[in-house]
Order: structure tokens, then C-alpha cells, then sequence
């Protein structure tokens, strides 16, 4: 394939302009959904090929979780180590450590491909949040991330705990390795939530008041998301989870109301009108009247 072509895979903008309803062809959508995977498959080889040179600095990294929850093991008398079982393991974890390394350096990335395929479906006017989106998206994930990454070393020292003193635990550094991901992940993903709140509010899908008549059961609906999806059983893996989340939440809360007050204040009257109310006319001595339409025979 010549350059001219690979660079052809890599094409965003549609052949057919975006109608003002924000209607595209089927086939400039599949082209659009067929570049940015390609973009975010690039994004991320990059980033795997620049992480391999660091993997000692990320295995450590991922490592100090445990080093410091045995650290307080050891006190209580608790022994444990890690071990690597498989011929083949070391390098498929190498590959992971990688790949998730990539994933959370790339987030902005990957996450404004997301959005800018989204963005289309919107009118101009909403377009401008992109923007938004692009600047906020990235550092929400990567400090749900390291907030994860914080509450580690409480959530292992909790479950290998149960490790009775007569048993030597041994962990194995792959299990330990999907456990720490899920639980980062989790962690950088639900800080999403409250953007993707704002981001349908400013859609005009998701209506303030909406946020503010299920708040209760949003807020309870948050601590059991928060149970369910910490890896760790301890409360304090749970609270780290939800109390940002529901603050985020209420901020989210807070400017989806702004913007529902700017935009009631910049939407004409007769738009707040019900479709089958009675309208005001002015008669031909000034004064303001019902219609005559409405009026029994």
C-alpha cells in the first residue's frame, strides 16, 4: 500500500459534510470509527514500545503496594511472599505492566477519539464543550488512578491478613497484577461518571432537576457501585471510592444547574409555553385576548 493510502486510513473528516440536524452517511461513520481505532491502536503501540524501556521503574512501582502492606504483615506476624509461576509468565507480564502503563499515560488520548466521534451528533453550539472534555477527561482518570494505586497497600494488608501465622502466603505476581488493574481502572473510570454527567446536561439529555430528584438514591446507588466494584472487601477501599465519586457527583450537580439557568434565561418565551395552551393574541384595539379557536360553539 502506498503512503498515500496508509494516510487515507488515518482520515477523520468526512467525505459528506454534517447536515445541521447532525446527520452523516453510514459510510463516513464507519470511515470515522475506522480512523480513531487506528489512531488509538498507534497511540498505544507507542506507548508500549516507550514503556518497555522503563519496565523495571513500573515494576517497582506496582510492587511498593505490597512491599508496604508486608511490610505491616510482618509486625503482626503474617508472612508473606511474591512468586512468579510459568515459563512464559515473566514476559506476558512484562507486556501487561506495558500495556496498562500506556493506557493511563494515553488516556487523553484515547479519551478525546472517544468524544470527537461522539461530537458530530451534536449541534455547534454544544460542539465547544469538546474542548472541555479534551482538558478534563485525562486528569480525571489519572487521579482516580492514583487514588486506586493509594488505597492498595490498606486493601492487601486487609486480605492477606486472614493468612494465619502457622501459613506462609504466597502470592502470585500475576494474580497480584490483575488485581491492582482492576482496581486502578475501577477507580479511574468511576471518576468519569460526573463528567459524563455534565457532558449530558450540557447535551440537553440530562436535566438538572433530575439530578436533584434522584440525588438520594444517586448517592446510594454510589456506595453500592463502590462495594461492588473495589476488588478489596475493607470499608476503607469502599470510602476512597465513593466519598470522591458523590462529591464529584455534587459538583457535577452544581453546574449542571448553571447551565440549566443560562439557558433558560437565553431561550425564548413562547418555548416554555405547553404545545396545546391557549395562546395570547393582541386584538385590533390593543388589548390582549384569547383565541377564538379555543372557544365552544
Amino acid at each position: 500500500m502506498s503512503t498515500a493510502g496508509v494516510l487515507r486510513l488515518f482520515r477523520v473528516k468526512p467525505q459528506q459534510p454534517v447536515g445541521e440536524d447532525g446527520r452523516m452517511a453510514l459510510a463516513d461513520h464507519l470511515r470515522e470509527l475506522r480512523a480513531r481505532l487506528l489512531i488509538v491502536t498507534l497511540v498505544l503501540t507507542v506507548g508500549i514500545v516507550v514503556a518497555w524501556f522503563f519496565y523495571d521503574q513500573l515494576f517497582n512501582l506496582l510492587l511498593d503496594p505490597y512491599e508496604s502492606a508486608r511490610a505491616k504483615l510482618k509486625e503482626q506476624g503474617v508472612r508473606t511472599e511474591p512468586v512468579v509461576t510459568g515459563v512464559a509468565t515473566s514476559l506476558m507480564l512484562q507486556l501487561k505492566i506495558s500495556a496498562m502503563a500506556a493506557a493511563v499515560l494515553t488516556s487523553p488520548i484515547w479519551l478525546y477519539q472517544i468524544w470527537a466521534f461522539v461530537m458530530p451528533g451534536l449541534h455547534p453550539h454544544e460542539r465547544r464543550w469538546t474542548k472541555l472534555f479534551a482538558v478534563v477527561a485525562g486528569p480525571l482518570f489519572v487521579a482516580g488512578v492514583a487514588v486506586g494505586y493509594y488505597v492498595l497497600p490498606k486493601g492487601m494488608e486487609v486480605l492477606i491478613g486472614f493468612t494465619p501465622a502457622s501459613i506462609q502466603s504466597l502470592v502470585d505476581f500475576g494474580d497480584y497484577f490483575r488485581f491492582i488493574t482492576r482496581m486502578m481502572l475501577v477507580f479511574g473510570v468511576a471518576f468519569e461518571i460526573p463528567l459524563f454527567v455534565v457532558l449530558l446536561n450540557l447535551a440537553g439529555v440530562l436535566p438538572a432537576k433530575t439530578l436533584v430528584a434522584y440525588r438520594p438514591w444517586i448517592v446510594v446507588g454510589t456506595f453500592v457501585f463502590a462495594a461492588v466494584a473495589t476488588p478489596s472487601t475493607d470499608p476503607f477501599s469502599m470510602l476512597m471510592l465513593a466519598i470522591p465519586m458523590t462529591l464529584l457527583f455534587l459538583v457535577s450537580e452544581l453546574i449542571a444547574r448553571f447551565v440549566d439557568r443560562r439557558r433558560a434565561r437565553n431561550r425564548p418565551a413562547y418555548d416554555e409555553l405547553d404545545d396545546e395552551e391557549a395562546s395570547d393574541i393582541e386584538g385590533p384595539d390593543g388589548d390582549i385576548r384569547r383565541s377564538d379557536l379555543d372557544e365552544d360553539d
